[in-house]
């Protein structure tokens, strides 16, 4: 069997992984061989070009040092200030300084570098995320021909934000460099389609489009999960037990609603602490019976934006509870801190209501993580994000809109008032769907994608007639269908004829 080469902008960590994506890939590896590259998280002035390596909790682990420079420009600049606000819709927080793109891509030829020398034919390469767009086009330049692939951990943005990205022809083009590009959601890749659909509406109305060579890249939705049946087990682990019964006993009778989330702008948090707020002013009969936890660590707290957020969450909080709170009684608990998977899957099992609210986000595997680690017996109630992309997959979750803060506490409401039988036939169909798209099957799927053990969307070869798929493409277009028929013909003919799009019509 080829060997596999992970690549990602860190590298994992050196103790061993508990879950998620580490995991994943360190299944896959194991039966492959291979290695995993990325930056070291350590800084040098004049860092060694080639890799190190060294073996980390049973994977071969290669690695480069980055100078200080050259980490603000690629990771805290066009990475973190540029590309992750834009792709999350928040152009108002995006801080577009010239230079960083240079570093960005200086950063990819880097990692190009070093991973060049170890490419044997083969390989089969995986690059994971935002950071790392440009990797197979300078793979491409030192004439690396295998199959390289590419997945998305967050969501592609709508056309009129794509276009505010400093270089993003470039950008697209670098992403049409890979063999496969997979992302979360079939949401993701029709934001793509329908960037390639407004660009030829331009072409037809006389414009200069952003030139695309589609090659034979492929583009599909590979849903990211978790291991559900992993969590049950940890859920029950002597360390979640634990947590379990230590905040059990602090809740002392009150349903807990619980939020877990890294502290970034994305996930909604202070809307979240409004809504709960909301939830508390009209039902006065839950002010002593319901208690929140919301465990939300700093993240890339050295950026402004972020710093921002926190200030906006402390404030929002400190209102809640100077509101609410008695002397025996406090609306909320609010953490500021990172803690254990077996931890968190304690919290998970008690939690009546896991809120996972996110204004965007690519998948959301907290979602994942809640379902999983819920008693069959006693199950709790996921309120999730339309706009997270594990609401395609998690129907039975209460979904709500984020932005409606009313909507949020009305959810809330009724999660806490859900009769057990609801909740038991709830509950089972989220973790049959959580078993479905398990993280072993994702990293299956998108490895056979890439290698061609499997088609891609093989049932679906040929788009079905059903009328639909052409408003599904083109949601934002329909006056201009009835204006410009002719081109919209013309423009459906040629996607039909793109096998990546067949998915779109097909309505899968």
């Amino acid at each position: 069997m080829s060997r596999l080469i992970v690549v990602s902008n860190r590298i994992p960590g050196k103790s061993p992984a508990a879950g998620g994506l580490a995991v994943a890939l360190k299944k896959t590896l194991s039966t492959r061989d291979g290695f995993w590259f990325g930056w070291s998280g350590a800084f040098a002035e004049n860092p060694d070009r080639h890799a190190r390596f060294e073996t980390i909790d049973g994977m071969r682990i290669g690695s480069i040092d980055l100078t200080r420079s050259d980490h603000q420009s690629y990771y805290a600049g066009f990475s973190n200030s540029i590309l992750w606000p834009s792709f999350h819709l928040r152009l108002d927080l995006t801080d577009i300084q010239s230079h960083w793109y240079e570093g960005y891509r200086g950063v990819n030829a880097k990692f190009a570098d070093a991973i060049a020398e170890h490419v044997e034919p083969g390989d089969i390469i995986w690059v994971h995320d935002y950071h790392l767009i440009p990797l197979a086009t300078e793979l491409r330049r030192r004439n690396i021909r295998n199959k390289i692939g590419f997945y998305l951990h967050i969501p592609f943005p709508t056309p009129d934000a794509l276009n505010a990205i400093p270089h993003h022809e470039e950008l697209l083009n670098d992403l049409l460099a890979y063999d496969l590009v997979g992302m979360q959601a079939q949401r993701d890749v029709a934001a793509f389609n329908e960037f390639l659909a407004h660009e030829e509406m331009y072409r037809q109305a006389g414009g200069t489009p952003v030139e695309l060579d589609l090659g034979d890249t492929t583009i599909e939705a590979f849903p990211i999960g978790s291991d559900p049946d992993a969590f049950a087990k940890l859920a029950l682990s002597p360390n979640a037990q634990k947590m379990y019964k230590k905040v059990e006993r602090a809740m002392n009778g009150r349903a807990m609603i619980l939020g877990v989330d890294r502290l970034d702008y994305s996930k909604g948090l202070p809307q979240r602490v409004q809504a709960y707020e909301k939830l508390l002013e009209n039902n006065a009969n839950l002010r002593r019976a319901v208690h929140m936890i919301q465990i939300a660590p700093p993240s890339r707290d050295t950026i402004k934006e972020y710093q921002v957020i926190s200030d906006e969450l402390d404030t929002t909080v400190g209102r809640l509870t100077g509101r609410f709170a008695e002397p025996d009684w406090l609306p909320i608990t609010y953490v500021k801190r990172a803690y254990a998977q077996a931890s968190l899957a304690g919290l998970y099992r008690l939690a009546r209501v896991g809120l996972v609210t996110p204004l965007r986000d690519g998948m959301n595997l907290v979602a994942h993580e809640y379902v999983g680690s819920q008693d069959p017996e006693n199950p709790g109630v996921l309120v999730l994000s339309r706009f997270a992309g594990a609401a395609e997959i998690f129907h039975d979750a209460l979904i709500i809109n984020p932005f409606d803060t009313d909507e949020t506490a009305e959810a809330l409401r009724l999660a806490l008032a859900m009769p057990l039988k609801e909740r038991k036939e709830r509950w089972r169909n989220l973790m049959d769907a959580a078993r479905a798209h398990n993280v072993d099957n994702w990293a299956d799927s998108y490895l056979n994608a890439l290698t061609g053990q499997t088609g891609a969307n093989e049932a679906d070869d040929e788009p079905k007639s059903d009328g639909g798929g052409q408003d599904q493409l083109l949601p934002r277009n329909k006056a201009m269908d009835q204006s410009s028929g002719m081109a919209l013909e013309r423009l459906t003919r040629r996607i039909m004829l793109l096998p990546w799009l067949r998915g779109v019509f097909s309505g899968t």
